[in-house]
């Protein structure tokens, strides 16, 4: 495949159910491959917390990234298997822990790499601030400087701000409970068409976070970085990426800074992407796409019959 007018996605934590992948691992080596690699590399085997659960176990962050990262990865193997070569997209881009996969597919880390980094960032994230004294939450219905004057406003002294800027009218917000609280008040009493507490079991992507990102760069030191076979879409300032240094501090700051994912995609279109397929569990991706550049066409493959409509969507650029 040559480079062409498509991008690559990967999702990132929330996606995951048990069984994710499972048909991919039966009908693929590839996919095999990648998840007995991965069990190799952790020393345990979370190929069978994947496709057996207990659920409780795979919403446990240290192992719910590393899940999603080897079943994404396993997934888009597969549908190279199946396409006869490897992608060669224009862009590759991932959704916070998203962006780790997509580091992997497009040669920056090597699997073996990426699953322990994310399990330490999941173990990280974890530690960094006390069930309870962290929540998030979507809000829908407002504008990103209208939410950054509701987190302003709730704060009071806390830590309160955008997380995720996902499309047009969706933005998460995190931040400590209490400040998250008081957002819901003020954020209703502006117009907010809705407010959705998240469950998560940390606030991500906000100041309380900081601290994991030192820790995580140090663990940096321990993985071999490569230049990418395309740019990476930097979630942290929506730009692309290929100097491995510039990757890295990316990657650092992401920890405690917003996921500007719709800025991410304008910028990917703008540089001429026309076409996306999100490669993992879920189809959130795609369906956030379709509401940040309206018209622009986004498959999701996250079961082996998907991977027709990728072979529909991508048929110009296939071997």
């Amino acid at each position: 495949m040559s480079a062409s007018d498509y991008a690559i996605v990967f999702p990132g934590q929330g996606a995951q159910e048990a069984g994710m992948g499972r048909d991919f691992y039966d009908m693929y080596e590839e996919a095999r491959d990648a998840f007995a690699e991965a069990d190799e590399a952790l020393g345990f085997k979370l190929s069978k917390t994947v496709f057996e659960g207990p659920g409780e176990e795979l919403v446990k962050t240290a192992v719910t990234q590393p899940a999603i990262l080897v079943t994404s990865v396993a997934v888009m193997r597969a549908a190279e298997r199946e396409f006869g070569g490897e992608f060669a997209p224009a862009y590759y881009a991932g959704h916070s822990l998203g962006e780790y996969t997509a580091l992997v597919a497009s040669g920056v880390l090597s699997l073996r790499d990426a699953v322990r980094l994310v399990r330490r960032r999941g173990s990280l994230m974890q530690d960094a601030v006390p069930l309870g004294e962290g929540a998030m939450a979507a809000v829908l219905g407002l504008g990103l400087d209208e939410i950054k004057s509701v987190c302003d406003e709730a704060a009071q002294g806390g830590i309160c701000g955008p997380a995720n800027v996902n499309s047009p009218g969706q933005i998460v917000i995190s931040g400590s409970a209490d400040a998250v609280r008081r957002a819901e008040v003020i954020a209703k009493s502006r117009g907010a068409s809705k407010f959705i507490p998240l469950k998560v079991s940390a606030p991500f992507h906000c100041a309380l976070m900081r601290p994991v990102a030192d820790k995580l760069r140090e663990a940096f030191g321990e993985c071999t970085w490569n230049t990418p076979k395309a740019p990476i879409m930097a979630n942290v300032d929506a730009s692309p990426k290929s100097d491995p240094d510039a990757i890295k501090r990316a990657l650092g700051d992401q920890t405690y800074m917003p996921v500007l994912w719709a800025d991410g995609v304008e910028a990917m279109t703008a540089g001429g992407v026309r076409r996306f397929v999100e490669f993992g569990p879920g189809s959130v991706l795609a369906g956030l796409i379709k509401r940040t550049v309206k018209g622009c066409p986004a498959v999701s493959v996250n079961k082996v019959s998907d991977i027709q409509k990728a072979a529909g969507l991508l048929k110009g650029d296939l071997l």
